[in-house]
């Protein structure tokens, strides 16, 4: 795996701008109160990028340990986190290799279909086996996953976007080759940034993400010994899976030993 690593970092938060956070950690605290068994107040984040989630989630009065893989953006949350006060507890790990002194937690959680950035089947089930080793028992986790069927009929070969922040002009064109047969995008970023005074600087990185079935994603489960309890349209509680499904919310539950 690797993602946002150096100045990709700092534009993260540029990019996704407009991302509904608030609404985002609401609902997931919606699927904890629904489905949660007992207190619930200790949760561990996978993935947390720049840890808007788990502020936000902090907000809401939980307690949250929050991990990622990348350095950079680790560096960003913790800034973030101490500009607000925050007590969120951020932490540089690998989520196929979980080992944290202080598990149980109550519920842990990962979002912005982040779980994809591990592609293989085994190092699915590393994941899926670390969550249950950290969660109490009937503990939730809660995750987003691309959905299989949207990607495979309307992925973009090429996209192109702009933003404006911070006295500088970003410049993103993304290009998307589909790897069918391992269930893998990747996705080619060229990221132009232009500063006030006209200084241009480039980068570029390459993501791999995969993507699911919902009957996949649950044989995944069971397999690791969690019970699949609810499938969602991401952050919504009505609309129905379909084929425009972009973007599955599960929910599964740790059983007792």
């Amino acid at each position: 795996m690797g993602s946002y690593l150096g100045q990709h970092a700092e534009y993260y938060d540029i990019f996704y701008q407009d991302k509904p956070y608030a609404a985002e950690a609401a609902f997931v605290h919606e699927c904890l109160q629904r489905f949660g068994q007992g207190e619930t107040s200790r949760l561990l984040e996978l993935a947390c990028g720049s840890g808007r989630h788990a502020l936000e989630l902090e907000a809401l009065g939980y307690q949250v340990v929050a991990t990622d893989y990348s350095a950079d953006l680790l560096a960003v949350a913790k800034r973030r986190a101490a500009e607000r006060g925050s007590s969120v507890d951020f932490r540089l790990a690998d989520m196929r290799e979980l080992d944290l002194a202080d598990a149980p937690f109550d519920a842990a959680y990962c979002l912005f279909d982040s779980i994809g950035y591990v592609q293989t089947n085994e190092a699915i089930q590393q994941v899926l086996s670390g969550v249950r080793r950290h969660l109490r028992p009937s503990g939730l986790f809660v995750f987003e996953f691309w959905h299989a069927a949207a990607m495979l009929r309307g992925y973009e070969p090429r996209r192109e976007r702009s933003w404006q922040a911070n006295g500088l002009t970003l410049n993103r064109v993304s290009n998307t080759v589909l790897d069918m047969s391992r269930q893998l995008a990747e996705v080619s970023y060229e990221i132009e940034a232009i500063a006030a005074d006209g200084t241009r600087t480039e980068l570029q990185e390459t993501q791999v993400n995969r993507y699911f079935l919902v009957q996949e994603m649950a044989g995944h489960l069971a397999a690791a010994g969690l019970d699949a309890v609810d499938w969602r349209v991401a952050y919504e509680w009505q609309q129905p899976i379909d084929a425009d499904t972009w973007h599955v919310l599960a929910i599964a539950r740790r059983g007792e030993d």
